[in-house]
């Protein structure tokens, strides 16, 4: 795409000048409409160092109201971000509803920077793109426009630019080591980023070369392309996306009618074994932290399965400095207004911890589909989201462990039953635990398509026969030391 560039004509000056005004007055007045269509906005700029892509961000953020809009600039990883997956600290930055968020720097920068400096391998830079393929398409699958922009110099304005920004003592600090060690390696940079350019110009999220040599034809091509682009998100407004077929090996798993449901054990057995099991995790966790491997232990389940008890036992052997639990409940206002995963992308352990989820991101092809909180095409095509979004955290490193927490439909009742009749554990029952149990052969005929599209090779469920929630504790301690062990 570099390579082939090919500079279009520049108008005349007054027209330039006169355009700017007219595309800055429409983009100040979209911002009522996409806060009205709910639209978010992602705009991420790229280019080379000194080709004034901040100074012309500057200008096109004065047309937008403050309250509506976030620059990002994405400089060196911290060290919370290196403990973290790749992808984490972009994910976290993705814009509400009805605003913007313009990154200056992003994946991009971070990938070729990487490659570029050998810190990564060419399998690594091809299973980096291929993840950031996958956010961009969930991204717009989900509602967002994203809009990419390259902006473009040659070798010899880089060099012109670089000197002048070091020459004067106020702006010297604008110039990194890399922009230097970009102008120096012009070619070889050339090469990568054009590489990169085509390997991630998707139709639903394409790059947009931006001629920067002239600021202010630079900024008529940024207005003018933003300002296309937002009309024709707003005039196609939510669309259904085609559901993509599975690639992920998936394990067979059983309908949950055919799991029996009859083990128990009795007090003394469950003494015995919860006790050594707890001792050998508290071992492990150790192991976990010093490996720095982060484990992920997602909990789904009935109501009244028992899986807060089961949680219980399972931290009880835990380090309370090494785990979070996240208890998850209906999406906060901010939260229900971005990508649905974002809120679990957030709540990511660092490496060499555990976070325990109580509920997780499969609510949306459970309560959010049987409660049209969603549409159908949402949920359909959440499967396969849900399959890549795992898929990445074990690439990472995690060990991702998934819990389903089985009773029947009986043993519900007699503990919604208990817990209704006994006034300390009444907080425990609500009228929506009630109206969800009517619902149970809807929700079973949810949970088998969610066991069955979900249940990969890297990421499977495991169900905890729990009608004795001895033996399901039991149970679930073995199965995570087990996953454990065979990581270390």
């Amino acid at each position: 795409m570099l390579k082939d560039f090919q500079r279009s004509e520049r108008p005349a000056d007054e027209v330039v000048e006169e355009r700017i005004e007219e595309l800055r007055a429409r983009l100040a007045t979209k911002q009522t409409e996409i806060k009205d269509h709910k639209l978010p906005v992602l705009v991420v700029l790229e280019g080379w160092g000194a080709a004034g892509k901040g100074s012309i961000l500057g200008k096109v953020i004065r047309n937008i109201d403050p309250r509506f809009f976030k620059v990002a600039t994405m400089g060196a990883k911290t060290e919370d971000d290196m403990r973290k997956p790749f992808l984490y600290r972009h994910f976290v930055k993705i814009p509400e509803a009805g605003k913007y968020e313009f990154l200056d720097g992003s994946w991009m920068d971070e990938v070729t920077g990487d490659y570029l400096k050998g810190d990564l391998t060419a399998q690594e830079y091809q299973h980096r793109m291929n993840s950031i393929k996958i956010f961009e398409r969930q991204l717009t699958d989900n509602g967002y426009l994203v809009l990419k922009f390259f902006f473009h110099i040659d070798e010899k304005e880089q060099k012109k630019r670089l000197d002048g920004l070091l020459e004067d003592k106020n702006t010297k600090w604008r110039v990194s080591e890399f922009d230097l060690w970009q102008n120096k390696h012009y070619e070889k940079c050339l090469e990568v980023y054009d590489e990169y350019l085509r390997e991630t110009n998707q139709s639903q999220a394409p790059w947009y070369i931006i001629d920067a040599k002239n600021k202010k034809w630079a900024e008529l091509q940024l207005l003018d392309i933003m300002v296309n682009g937002i009309d024709m998100a707003l005039s196609r407004g939510a669309q259904a996306v085609p559901i993509l077929q599975n690639v992920f090996p998936l394990r067979k798993t059983p309908k949950l009618a055919e799991i029996p449901l009859d083990k128990s054990l009795t007090d003394e057995e469950y003494k015995k074994e919860l006790d050594k099991l707890q001792k050998k995790l508290g071992k492990l966790h150790n192991e976990l932290y010093r490996k720095r491997i982060p484990v992920i232990i997602a909990y789904e389940g009935w109501d009244a399965a028992g899986k807060g008890g089961n949680i219980k036992r399972i931290t009880g052997a835990l380090d309370p400095r090494g785990f979070e639990v996240h208890p998850i409940a209906s999406p906060e206002p901010h939260e229900k207004a971005r990508h649905y995963l974002w809120r679990f992308w957030t709540r990511l352990p660092r490496t060499g911890h555990i976070a325990i989820f109580d509920r997780t991101w499969y609510g949306r092809v459970m309560v959010e589909r049987l409660e049209g909180f969603c549409s159908e095409n949402d949920w359909q095509r959440a499967y396969n989201e849900i399959n890549e979004f795992e898929k990445e955290l074990t690439d990472w490193g995690a060990i991702v462990i998934k819990f389903w927490v089985q009773i029947d439909k009986d043993t519900q009742l007699e503990r919604f039953t208990d817990r209704q009749n006994t006034p300390e554990k009444q907080w425990k029952i609500t009228d929506e635990d009630w109206r969800n149990r009517e619902k149970w052969d809807q929700y079973e005929e949810a949970i088998n398509e969610m066991l069955q599209k979900t249940n990969t090779t890297n990421a499977p469920w495991y169900v905890l026969e729990s009608n004795d929630k001895k033996y399901a504790r039991v149970k679930a301690l073995k199965i995570l030391i087990e996953e454990i062990e065979k990581r270390l």
